[in-house]
């Protein structure tokens, strides 16, 4: 987070010290909403906890790092690097969702949810393999983006522009369209229709085949955006995709499981939570975001706007 190594713990504002510390969870929320409305969306529609999310989201980090030093490297303007980071998402998203969906997960829609999770966890290990193959273990870095944009300064504290205006803003952006998508197209409404119930959907002549693959090509999309957003701002490196799955679920289930209206509600009390153990407690800001899903958890089991529905058997 941006300004927590340059403010003192015992700074006399404490007024100061709450915006910034609303700066910093903006921020954090923004890009882990990202990933976890992917996640949601994907359950919501499909009703598969997917593992293999976190391996899409590393898999979008690197692919954005090696696209924007080709351009870097090429001396094209360094304001390519920002379509460089949406395209290199996109092309993960659009090859690797539907294969995976298509080949394997339609396989095992009707199993039991043990072995959906070993399915997609073997997925994410061969994701994981896949980039040392690819990318070596070395970790790499882009910064151009973070460079370009600049800084400004918040109570005396310098922010990178990237990480408080444009990462918000993309979350937003990311927000509205899938409301939009979900509920003024006809796609949103055939979505609808086979998240309530798939074998209405197709007595109804819904191809519901076509459904999954296109929210499954969909999620693992923004799950390769938030990668993509995320180079610019830390170090891509193996590992960073089983930090981010963890994080996600936690945000998912503090929500309710397929709410993404909710995921972000839920991204935001999680980040402006990390943000204040940050300044207040930093000895357990790891903790806080799965303290809060614990407490969400205990007194509704089903998430913040989760809602309880009567299983088939």
């Amino acid at each position: 987070m941006a300004g927590r190594h340059r403010l003192e713990r015992d700074h006399p504002m404490d007024m100061g010290l709450l915006v910034l510390a609303a700066v910093d969870g903006f921020s954090y929320a923004a890009l882990v909403f990202m990933v976890a409305s992917g996640l949601s969306l994907i359950f919501g529609v499909m009703r598969i906890l997917n593992i293999a999310h976190g391996g899409f989201y590393a898999i979008g980090a690197y692919s954005a790092v090696s696209c924007t030093l080709w351009v870097a490297a090429r001396g094209f303007s360094p304001w390519l690097q920002f379509p460089a980071l949406l395209l290199s998402a996109i092309i993960v998203g659009s090859l690797v969702g539907p294969l995976l969906e298509r080949f394997l997960l339609r396989k095992i829609y009707d199993k039991e949810e043990v072995l959906q999770l070993l399915v997609t966890f073997a997925i994410f290990m061969i994701l994981e393999d896949a980039q040392r193959l690819i990318w070596g273990a070395q970790p790499y870095a882009t910064s151009d983006p973070i460079r370009i944009l600049g800084s400004i300064e918040i109570l005396g504290v310098p922010y990178m522009t990237y990480q408080i205006i444009l990462l918000p803003c993309v979350a937003v952006a990311v927000l509205l369209g899938l409301r939009w998508l979900m509920s003024k197209t006809l796609l949103g409404r055939t979505i609808t229709a086979t998240t309530e119930d798939r074998e209405a959907a197709m007595a109804m002549g819904i191809n519901t085949e076509r459904v999954f693959i296109v929210t499954f090509t969909l999620g693992t999309i923004l799950a390769a955006a938030g990668g993509a957003l995320a180079a610019p701002t830390t170090a891509v490196q193996l590992g960073m995709g089983a930090d981010m799955i963890i994080l996600s679920f936690a945000v998912v289930a503090t929500a309710g499981l397929g709410q993404i209206g909710g995921a972000a509600v839920a991204a935001i009390m999680i980040g402006m939570g990390r943000a204040l153990a940050v300044y207040y407690a930093p000895e357990v800001d790891v903790l806080v975001p799965y303290l809060i899903m614990v407490v969400v958890l205990l007194f509704r089991p089903q998430g913040l706007f989760g809602v309880v529905h009567a299983r088939k058997i």
